[in-house]
Formats: C-alpha cells, structure tokens, sequence
C-alpha cells in the first residue's frame, strides 16, 4: 500500500518538507510505502468553472502547471497527506488550487481514500489552515486520520521543524494511525456516498 504526500510548501526543503519526511519515515516503519510530490515554486492557476473536466476524462483544462501530474497519481494510492506552511493564518494559496481543481476533476479517484492534513508555521495561524485542508476531505468522503494532537509542526527558518519535539512525535503518531488504518481496511476506501445515490439540495428554488 501507498500513501501519497504532497508538499504545498514554496520551498522544497523548508519545514514542512522535515514535517512529510519524519511521517514518510514512520510509514516506512510500518511497512506502507510513499511517494512525496512537491508542488514547486511557479505559478499554478485556480478554477475557472469551465467544467471541461467532466467533459474530457477527469483532467484540467490547464495543463501547464503540476494539477493533472498530481491528480494523475491519485489512481496509484491508498492514501493522501497533504502539508503546506502557513500564510496570512491559510494554507498556502497554490496548493489550495491545486486541491480544488485535481478533487474537482479527478475526484473519483481519490474519494473515500483516508487522508490527513499537516500545517507548518512560525507561530500562529496553525489551527486555522489545518482545519482548511481538512474541509475537502469531508466532502470527499475521505476518512481522516487523526494523531494525538492537531497535525501542527512549528518551525521558522529551514529545519528548525525537526527542532519541534512535540510536533516530530505528532507526525509519527499520524503515521502510525495512518498505516494502522491502511493494514485495518486493506487499503481499501470508503463506501461514502456510492452507498446510496446522491440528493443535492439547493436553497434557492
């Protein structure tokens, strides 16, 4: 089985780099394999609500940025953690577009798989960005896997992550449920909504 990790962080050696390394590790520990995919330094677009995704095979209409070569991964994991440095008390901007447009487009491929999210900041903020990224994981029907404390790492300049003790054991103990879940349902992802068909409500009629 494999887990997913995306690094939604600018820089690809920063903290939140140390804090998808140490439960990279600890996955490794328990015998579940990973990948960590970095989403880079340059521009990535956001949604324009075209829809030409459901119309072309699950992709994104732009294909000049690193969504559909993320998106395009989702078919060969289990699982999906994703971790971003803090901005302005939200998650980094480009990796929210690009979660946005690959669940949009891609979706079917990643829905009811467990998931978790990691936020990495310098002081504040933290619990905020954690609780956005967790957000597209609901409406996913992605199960999402809990440590002993909020996935928060704490960190400013490049390393000092590893620094945090609290937070190094917290990405170990996401990694243990994580793959504790993963052997419990053997990789497989939730029923969700296929369980029965879905009822959009709309309030304005």
């Amino acid at each position: 089985m494999k887990v997913l990790l995306i690094n939604g962080s600018p820089r690809a050696k920063g903290n939140t780099s140390v804090a998808l390394a140490e439960v990279a590790k600890q996955l490794e520990k328990n015998g579940i394999d990973s990948e960590t995919v970095w989403i880079g330094n340059k521009p990535i677009r956001g949604c324009i609500a075209c829809n030409h995704c459901k119309q072309h095979s699950g992709a994104c209409v732009f294909n000049d940025d690193v969504c559909n070569g993320i998106s395009a991964k989702f078919a060969e994991c289990n699982a999906l953690i994703v971790g971003s440095p803090v901005y302005w008390g939200q998650p980094n901007g480009a990796l929210l577009s690009i979660i946005q447009r690959a669940f949009y487009s891609n979706g079917a491929n990643i829905a009811g798989k467990p998931a978790a999210a990691i936020a990495v900041c310098r002081r504040g903020g933290a619990s905020a960005s954690f609780e956005t990224m967790n957000m597209p994981f609901q409406m996913m029907n992605m199960p999402v896997v809990t440590s002993q404390y909020w996935n928060i790492v704490y960190g400013r300049e490049p390393g000092q992550a590893a620094l945090d003790t609290e937070g190094m054991q917290t990405m170990r103990a996401l990694a243990n449920n994580m793959a504790w879940l993963l052997k419990a349902t053997d990789g497989k992802p939730a029923p969700g909504r296929g369980a029965e068909p879905w009822e959009p409500m709309h309030f304005i009629r």
